[in-house]
């Protein structure tokens, strides 16, 4: 045999090979997406992980309801798809916090979604509060219920859902939620300090007493379940 037909000979058993290697590839299913683990988002919750992110109850507690004080926000049932894309933000600096911040950058993807996961499925009691201004949680309702067309304002519950609920899985809860917290953020988002659309433009047309109207209505709401509910039915 001469020399070109055994160089012949060799490229066209590499072509093969290559084709068969090729089909075998082609052929191979794509290997699954991988599933938040809810039971290692508890391990997160509660003993947090070293180093950089501290256990999550220390702040919102292990049932998620947080202490009550409204500095940190009650997370229990708040969907896991709303609660992961909040940790990127602050891990990516769409959202800044001082505590929440390092500790987001500090979790890799797979802890962001497992600990999403576990606060997802929690049902945290509600803790006893001080009772709010009633003629403030009447301007609320209305806010929430109606909306204000003098001020161009929509109802609340026409995103966030009726009792304010929240809408799976991308617009949170607000029924239960602290006063002081919902307060907070919106003065965030009047002030620049929190980006996203339309809240910034709402937050701002609700301004400081409407902000605190809508706050404290929405503290003590009881009647709608909120997402963690939801998801069980």
């Amino acid at each position: 045999m001469s020399t070109d037909r055994r160089i012949a000979g060799r490229l066209a058993a590499i072509t093969i090979a290559g084709v068969g290697f090729a089909w075998v590839a082609y052929a191979m299913p794509e290997s699954p997406a991988r599933q938040p683990d809810g039971a290692r988002g508890a391990v997160i919750a509660a003993q947090g992980v070293a180093p950089g992110v501290p256990a999550c109850a220390q702040c919102h507690a292990f049932n998620g309801s947080s202490d009550g004080s409204g500095a940190f926000p009650r997370i229990a049932g708040q969907s896991a798809y709303y609660l992961a894309k909040q940790l990127r933000a602050f891990a990516s600096g769409v959202r800044t916090n001082a505590i929440m911040t390092p500790i987001a950058k500090a979790l890799s993807p797979e802890e962001t979604t497992d600990v999403a996961a576990y606060y997802a499925t929690v049902i945290g009691p509600f803790l006893p509060l001080r009772s709010p201004d009633p003629m403030l949680v009447k301007r609320g309702e209305q806010l929430a219920n109606i909306g204000d067309a003098a001020k161009d304002l929509q109802s609340c519950n026409n995103c966030h859902g009726p009792g304010g609920a929240g809408e799976l899985p991308a617009i949170p809860y607000l029924a239960g939620q602290y006063a002081h917290y919902i307060e907070f953020e919106l003065q965030m988002y009047r002030r620049g300090l929190r980006r996203g659309q339309p809240m910034a433009e709402i937050a701002k047309k609700l301004g400081d007493r409407d902000s605190a109207a809508v706050a404290a209505y929405f503290q003590q709401v009881r009647a709608s379940a909120p997402a963690a509910a939801q998801l069980a039915e």
